[in-house]
């Protein structure tokens, strides 16, 4: 069934809706999405495997460079 446009629907076909509003923005980045995820969502649980992954990261590269010899002692 065809289905009448609501009357008190605030963008019409020809004006641009929130949606577009949207997608005209500029992107903000993985990073300050992940960061407003954190904050709005109130995900603190997120911080902690956020930081191991990034350490983990940083011996993964740093084991395969030549600092690999200083790493192996650690584990």
């Amino acid at each position: 069934m065809y289905e009448q446009p609501n009357a008190d629907r605030p963008d019409g076909p020809g004006e641009p809706g929130e949606f577009a509003r949207r997608a005209a923005e500029r992107n903000s980045g993985l990073v300050r999405e992940l960061i407003d995820l954190i904050l709005t969502n109130k995900k603190w649980w997120l911080i902690p495997v956020i930081v191991a992954l990034l350490l983990i990261g940083v011996i993964v590269l740093l084991g395969t460079t030549a600092a690999a010899p200083f790493i192996y002692p650690l584990f």
